[in-house]
């Protein structure tokens, strides 16, 4: 029995519909002597969204947690993977969502949860870059991305000319919609809807994957880790630049600043119940014949 291991479950509500996965959730590790909480993975949840649960402060509970467990689609892990990395706590994702590719469990697969009991399962690192933006020789911009930093226009629709160095030295100049830096988890993501390559979501690589780019020669580069990415505007002008790390909110960029991309230092754990391999997983999800879970 684990009574003293404490587990987070953080239920998308729009994906977890009158909580009915997180309390049968609960029940079966509350079955097993294990303590549960719960926490709501985003700000300002209306009063009653999560049903009849107590619903405790996040940040607060992470400090002593064991295990997240989500329950929504990736975007709801992409959503919570800083916070995890940072904390140190491995997260296992239970698809509630469409696609569901990070997620370990779908809804029918929940009675797994006792292979829990033992607290003798395997965790999968899931490498992560840190992201930076410098001004004038200031940094006025740091996040911690699990899937991708992306530079892209605006809501105006205008080429961006962006020139990219890879440890000083010289790497790409892309003429177009912009670019994706792409950990192996995110190459399944945004950057696979560009043409970029998908890789192994273990494996330890960046991806540089221009987006629409104007320039037929360059379709996209598969980089070693160890690499700090510079990345810089070019006769751009006043037109308005975007930066988003996992799909968050964009940061407006100037025409001086610089944007660097390096692996962080954190990762996120993912726990692994299954002896699902990831090209099952992609050949079931994304595939022409394989099914949406």
């Amino acid at each position: 029995m684990k009574d003293w291991k404490k587990v987070i479950l953080c239920p998308n509500p729009s994906r977890d519909h009158d909580m009915c996965a997180t309390k049968t959730a609960k029940e079966i590790l509350e079955r097993y002597g294990f303590r549960t909480v719960v926490c709501s993975p985003f700000r300002d949840q209306r009063e009653g969204t999560f049903a009849d649960l107590d619903v405790r402060p996040l940040t607060q509970e992470l400090r002593s947690a064991d295990l997240m467990i989500t329950f929504g689609g990736d975007g709801t892990i992409l959503h919570l993977a800083k916070l995890a990395a940072l904390n140190k706590v491995p997260v296992l994702g239970v698809n509630t969502g469409s696609l569901g590719f990070i997620a370990e469990l779908e809804l029918s697969e929940l009675d797994m949860l006792c292979r829990l009991e033992s607290w003798d399962f395997k965790t999968e690192s899931r490498m992560m870059l840190d992201v930076s933006v410098l001004r004038d020789g200031r940094q006025v911009y740091t996040n911690l991305g699990l899937n991708d930093a992306v530079i892209r226009e605006g809501p105006i629709s205008h080429v961006i000319h962006l020139r990219i160095e890879s440890d000083a030295h010289h790497l790409a100049d892309i003429a177009g919609d912009g670019v994706i830096i792409a950990t192996p988890t995110g190459s399944t993501a945004y950057s696979l809807s560009a043409g970029g390559p998908v890789m192994e979501p273990n494996a330890e690589a960046m991806v540089v994957c221009p987006i629409c780019t104007h320039n037929m020669r360059f379709s996209s580069y598969v980089l070693s880790p160890g690499h700090t990415l510079s990345i810089r505007m070019e006769r751009n002008g006043r037109k308005p630049v975007y930066l988003f790390v996992d799909e968050s909110r964009g940061f407006a960029l100037r025409s001086e600043d610089e944007v660097q991309v390096r692996r962080s230092k954190y990762a996120l754990k993912l726990v692994r119940l299954t002896e699902k391999s990831f090209c099952e997983i992609f050949a079931k999800k994304m595939l022409p014949g394989g099914q949406e879970g």
